[in-house]
């Protein structure tokens, strides 16, 4: 049996459960929280202050992989800071970690995605700072769309369909692939038939962190009806 660790803003519904359905019988998931309720600038720095101490307690339950399943805290300060906050949770724990944000950027390079268009939950603000730190890992954003919620618990609320109806909306022909980036946001049940319909890859934050963790813990296998990149779910 394998564990993974998941460090996830307090406010946030939707993530834990979307875990538990896509993962392997054989892996059970394990989490603490970093307080955080607006997705706004200030609270978002905020949530990371703590990370230290959350990890701890993650790795007393002696799990093998620690992963920041938050957008939003693992980019905001651009090219790198998802890698300063591995580092962090790394020399608290001594167990191995990643974050969101780096998990997105290794499964678009993965699938040869170097064209997206962005879709999110968030307000301008908070979505121009994803699509920075996009940009930063050389992924060219065409085209960047949220649904305009501060709210972290009003993400929760809303149904898988509108990730499907703003995929479908932001979609271009010349997008290599379409990101969802929020793992509060109902974002799994879509991929797959977003996908048959449009032809291309949807990845979601939520998607990207399983994706990164079964790899990172040698439980790499098929996992079907999550879209093509956990269909083809290889080692890292």
């Amino acid at each position: 049996m394998s564990r993974i660790g998941l460090l996830v803003p307090s406010s946030n519904t939707t993530v834990e459960p979307e875990f538990y359905r896509a993962l392997p019988d054989d892996v059970t998931l394990h989490t603490a929280r970093l307080f955080l309720t607006q997705i706004a600038t200030n609270a978002i720095e905020d949530a990371v202050t703590d990370i230290e101490n959350q990890s701890r307690l993650l790795a007393t339950a002696d799990v093998d992989v620690i992963i920041l399943g938050a957008t939003m805290p693992s980019l905001l300060k651009g090219l790198g800071y998802d890698r300063e906050i591995i580092g962090r949770i790394e020399k608290a724990t001594g167990k191995r970690a990643t974050t969101t944000s780096t998990a997105l950027i290794e499964a678009l390079r993965h699938l040869g995605a170097r064209k997206i268009v962005l879709g999110s939950a968030f307000e301008d603000r908070v979505n121009s700072i994803a699509r920075s730190f996009l940009e930063a890992n050389e992924i060219e954003v065409l085209d960047a769309h949220g649904l305009g919620l501060v709210d972290n618990l009003e993400v929760g609320r809303l149904s898988g369909d509108s990730a499907y109806d703003l995929a479908k909306k932001i979609d271009r022909p010349d997008a290599d692939a379409i990101v969802l980036a929020c793992t509060n946001w109902k974002t799994m049940s879509a991929i797959d038939r977003l996908e048959q319909e449009l032809g291309k890859p949807v990845i979601s934050t939520t998607q990207v962190s399983i994706w990164a963790a079964l790899r990172m813990i040698g439980k790499a296998r098929q996992i079907n009806g999550y879209g093509s990149l956990l269909n083809t779910l290889t080692a890292a």
